[in-house]
């Protein structure tokens, strides 16, 4: 996904000041995971201890829950780990990880491009992958991504859904005859970017009723939808909210949205090649639908995310 998709998001994969993110960390300390082995100040700069893995995590719930997976994945293999949860924006996180106080971080491969390359082109998963280690500090490497998404998309509710016969294999060039019908919601960039409103009208031919500004696929937009205040919105692929109030995601065949893989950024010389192995055989595994179902246990079931991790890791035979 482009850096101008990224900059609409508020939450903190996507952007943010690093010294807004060092003061938010420390209080967000408290809404970690309850893993016994984790760091008390994951703003502390020393390196990892030999014989060590860090694994750290941004401050929001499914970097939390990613990184416990990558955790315990990890541990199965015999290496010992220790995690610094809720650490911050990208800011932060990448600093922590040149100078191998984290070994081990879940990232978003397109959002970590626009991030290294605001004017990098995204043209498939493999090729972002590749502009991303062209660009990484010489101690980094990206692993291999998992299927697992979390981006932009047009979601549409349970109403217009069944009214005009929309399911999960359906695709936003589907709307083109219903498009005119439709009020779609999203932050106010969302109407001026190709990664919206200007993209789905050149790439499939939408031209909507009218566009509502909300938020960035936060609580204004999730309300709008569920209330058919409006009928389809701008919804991040593994919003629980989907699952919750029976949304439906159109699919994005022209990859209008971009790439954000989730993938594993490690520092080479802190992950040895059983840890390497263990973190590949995650992202085999994991694919958008699985992160949608893992984030509503911990988002709307309110499990603890080890737990839900380690439950994870067993019934995909990871443990």
């Amino acid at each position: 996904m482009t850096s101008t998709a990224k900059s609409s998001r508020s939450r903190t994969r996507h952007t943010g000041a690093a010294a807004v993110a060092l003061t938010a960390a420390a209080a967000l300390l408290a809404g970690c995971s309850s893993s016994d082995d984790t760091s008390d100040n994951p703003l502390a700069g020393e390196k990892a201890e030999a014989g060590t893995v860090v694994v750290g995590s941004n401050n929001f719930a499914e970097s939390t829950l990613l990184a416990d997976i990558y955790g315990e994945a990890l541990k199965a293999k015999g290496l010992k780990v220790t995690y610094k949860h809720n650490i911050g924006s990208r800011e932060t996180t990448y600093g922590l990880m040149k100078n191998g106080s984290v070994t081990v971080l879940p990232e978003y491969n397109g959002s970590l491009l626009a991030y290294l390359d605001p004017q990098a082109g995204q043209k498939s998963a493999e090729a972002v992958n590749e502009a991303v280690k062209a660009k990484l500090d010489k101690k980094l490497t990206l692993l291999e991504s998992s299927p697992a998404e979390n981006k932009d998309s047009v979601s549409v509710n349970a109403e217009t859904a069944k009214k005009h016969g929309l399911t999960a294999e359906s695709t936003l060039a589907d709307l083109k005859d219903i498009a005119p019908e439709l009020v779609i919601g999203g932050s106010p960039e969302f109407q001026t970017r190709q990664q919206g409103l200007k993209g789905l009208e050149s790439v499939y031919g939408l031209k909507f009723k009218s566009f509502k500004a909300l938020d960035a696929g936060g609580p204004l937009t999730q309300s709008a939808l569920t209330k058919n205040t409006v009928q389809a919105a701008d919804v991040f692929t593994t919003d629980p909210t989907i699952i919750k109030e029976k949304f439906v995601v159109l699919k994005d065949p022209e990859n209008l949205f971009g790439y954000a893989n989730v993938t594993p950024l490690v520092h080479k010389e802190g992950l040895p090649q059983e840890g390497v192995d263990a973190l590949n055989a995650v992202s085999a595994k994991l694919d958008t639908e699985t992160l949608l179902d893992l984030d509503a246990q911990v988002q709307l079931d309110k499990k603890d995310p080890l737990d839900v991790a380690k439950e994870w890791l067993e019934s995909a035979g990871l443990s």
